[in-house]
């Protein structure tokens, strides 16, 4: 007899017919990927670049290790390499603009960098606590400037010969810093120590003694800066 206990065959055939029959859905093409971020430098500054939100895109930060933070510059292109190469220009142009809006002190004929140059010049060398501490001095007194004594006091050192010696330190990083090579041909003058963080004035009368005096662009930055 026959056994009605068996599975149905043909049930099973078409079960399984129909199972392998059914082909997996296609997967939807993938949206393209941001690209990796790209880092670089260009004289002082980091550049960052990628293919971001469907733009090639380049930006410039301050390039560690500094305190300062934000962007710099930016600029787009068709291809990741032409967004860096629009970037190198606005660095280039921003850096020109800023040398010819620096001013030529009279007693000393250096030119005296911007209350912005020196803002992210102080944000990025590393200058000592006596040192700091000499130049907050300083800019406290602003246009009336301290003695070479009061500034040696200021930085707790027992000469004023060192305390000399220790802002001209100073005043060579930050030139450093400032002379630090982008590209751009406009940097041409010579930034050098101790000009760079103020003058002397005028005394006036022999018996009286000489004041340090900050630039009043170095005075404005330690505020800002600190």
């Amino acid at each position: 007899m026959p056994d009605y206990t068996a599975p149905n065959r043909t049930n099973a055939g078409r079960d399984l017919f129909k199972s392998m029959s059914k082909k997996p859905k296609a997967k939807e093409p993938a949206k393209k990927a941001s690209m990796a971020i790209r880092v670089g430098e260009y004289g002082r500054y980091q550049i960052k670049s990628g293919y971001v939100a469907g733009v090639y895109t380049a930006r410039a930060f301050p390039k560690p290790p500094t305190r300062a933070r934000g962007l710099i510059a930016e600029a787009t292109g068709k291809t990741e390499e032409a967004a860096i190469t629009s970037l190198y220009s606005v660095i280039d142009a921003r850096e020109t603009r800023r040398g010819e809006g620096r001013r030529t002190d009279p007693s000393t004929g250096v030119q005296v960098p911007t209350s912005d140059e020196y803002v992210e010049a102080l944000n990025s060398v590393d200058l000592t606590k006596p040192q700091r501490a000499m130049m907050m001095a300083l800019s406290l007194a602003a246009a009336d400037g301290l003695t070479e004594e009061r500034v040696a006091t200021a930085g707790s050192y027992k000469s004023t010969a060192s305390a000399q010696n220790a802002l001209a330190s100073a005043g060579r990083m930050i030139a450093g810093f400032l002379s630090s090579e982008t590209g751009s041909k406009a940097r041409s003058t010579r930034l050098d120590g101790i000009a760079l963080i103020g003058f002397c004035g005028d005394p006036g009368h022999e018996e009286k003694s000489v004041n340090w005096i900050m630039h009043s662009e170095l005075c404005a930055a330690i505020r800002i800066a600190t």
